[in-house]
């Protein structure tokens, strides 16, 4: 019998539109996900050590990871995960609007495991996620999965 349990997934974006956009194109997927916003590195950090409003929240199956935010930003965000014995096998998809070089290379730096640069297209926005989705939740294996 399959597995029928939600992916939980955290997105940690300030921009509203993409949070809906995200939301929208996840509800349309094949793959069962339960989607979690926030919108700056402070309540990330929170979420991730179930502090505060957070107290309940699930260990993601998935992060993905705007870098400029306000406050904490993305990087930050991205170091504690990977530096945390209880987060580091959780992977993180940073995606954002950067395409600098320098961006890419220090998201690798900090033991990303994927950099996608947003798409302007908000159709080809919608695929991106639901191919990010599908990679993560039908073809990878996962610790716990």
């Amino acid at each position: 019998m399959p597995n029928l349990q939600a992916a939980e997934i955290l997105l940690v974006e300030d921009n509203p539109a993409d949070v809906e956009l995200t939301r929208l194109s996840m509800e349309q997927s094949k793959v069962l996900n339960s989607l979690h916003a926030v919108s700056n590195g402070e309540d990330a950090l929170r979420f991730l050590n179930k502090e505060g409003p957070f107290e309940a929240a699930p260990t993601p199956d998935l992060v993905l990871l705007d870098l400029n935010l306000p406050g904490i930003d993305g990087r930050e965000v991205l170091q504690f995960i990977k530096s945390s014995e209880t987060h580091r096998s959780v992977p993180v998809v940073v995606l954002t609007s950067s395409e600098s070089d320098h961006d890419v290379a220090n998201a690798y730096d900090l033991h990303a495991n994927c950099f996608i640069s947003k798409p302007i297209n908000l159709e080809q926005f919608a695929r991106v996620v639901e191919s990010l989705e599908q990679f993560w939740f039908s073809v990878v294996k996962l610790p716990g999965h």
